[in-house]
């Protein structure tokens, strides 16, 4: 046990210091490109964020372990709301732009009523034999996800650029060894990660789904709730809410859509409540630009968030 618990602290640590130099090696180039500030956020932070999710559940889904892959993805896609995004706006209110209600918040709304229809096709609409994401449907989730990208470079492209004056500018070369760098501590400490954490949750008597919603996705979280809170201590409200928008967006469409290809992916352990909780998450955002003043997430709205996710914490651990 205790050397399962040591492996799964390096593991996070690996997936941590990953993902940072992921990010900042492409934030970096993306400069040297002259994106703007939200679409930085969005695709390359948010992205290079979702990196540790992707390697999690993508070696979850090879190694046969469906659970790991679709409870790591939900799970951190509440952490990042409920918790970061609440944490964050604690600590200074985000700002929403017009953009932001129309297309962004949108696009992580449909994505997630996406999933749930094609997780539980099943159980919703009787199609199928069993509440299963295959192969095909993968497919299209990457799809999707290709045209996400492409209308997010498209319309950020023309944006002012996110760029600081004072900022130094790391050497193209640096850059893309940290980018290297970065993937090589994501893969092995994903399955540093999942191997330790499978091995604990059985020793446990605890389901791969409860570890998988919990500590795997508070702990692949991480590199986003680091990169808000920096964000927010900067002024970066933009940065931050396009993190957490475009990590959720990449979570679903790539991060499952690629995990579907590798292993067809069952939501048999996936309760209502959990789903519920998702879709619950992606709508708090506008629920919070229509009852809020000037369109911000204020720091009522993130109390707000950090009650309801504890009360699911809560639920978790009583219907253990």
């Amino acid at each position: 046990m205790l050397l399962n618990i040591v492996l799964l602290l390096a593991g996070l640590v690996l997936l941590i210091l990953g993902a940072e130099w992921l990010v900042d090696g492409s934030s970096s180039i993306a400069r040297r490109a002259g994106l703007s500030e939200f679409l930085i956020g969005m695709t390359i932070i948010g992205i290079g964020t979702s990196m540790p999710e992707l390697v999690v559940s993508l070696t979850g889904a090879i190694k046969g372990s469906a659970d790991i892959a679709i409870g790591n993805v939900v799970g951190s896609n509440i952490f990042n709301v409920l918790l970061i995004l609440g944490v964050t706006a604690i600590f200074r209110p985000v700002e929403m732009t017009r953009d932001n209600l129309r297309r962004d918040i949108p696009l992580n709304i449909v994505s997630s009523i996406i999933l749930i229809c094609f997780g539980m096709q099943y159980t919703l609409f009787k199609v199928g034999g069993s509440d299963t994401i295959n192969a095909y449907e993968g497919g299209i989730f990457l799809l999707l996800f290709a045209v996400y990208m492409y209308i997010s470079l498209k319309s950020g492209k023309n944006a002012d650029a996110s760029q600081e004056e004072n900022e130094p500018q790391r050497n193209l070369w640096l850059s893309i060894g940290m980018v290297l760098a970065g993937l090589c501590a994501l893969i092995y400490g994903g399955n540093l990660l999942v191997d330790s954490a499978c091995d604990i949750a059985r020793e446990l008597g605890l389901s791969e789904k409860f570890i998988a919603i919990t500590i795997l996705a508070g702990g692949t979280s991480f590199p986003e709730l680091i990169t808000c809170v920096v964000a927010a201590s900067k002024n970066k409200g933009a940065l931050a809410l396009g993190n957490i928008i475009g990590s959720n967006i990449s979570n679903i469409l790539l991060i499952l859509g690629a995990s579907a290809l590798a292993c067809p992916l069952s939501f048999n352990n996936i309760k209502a409540v959990d789903l519920g909780v998702l879709v619950f998450s992606s709508l708090v955002l506008i629920i919070s630009a229509w009852t809020g003043k000037d369109k911000k997430i204020g720091r009522g709205d993130g109390v707000f968030f950090l009650l309801v996710f504890l009360s699911y914490m809560a639920y978790l651990i009583i219907n253990l």
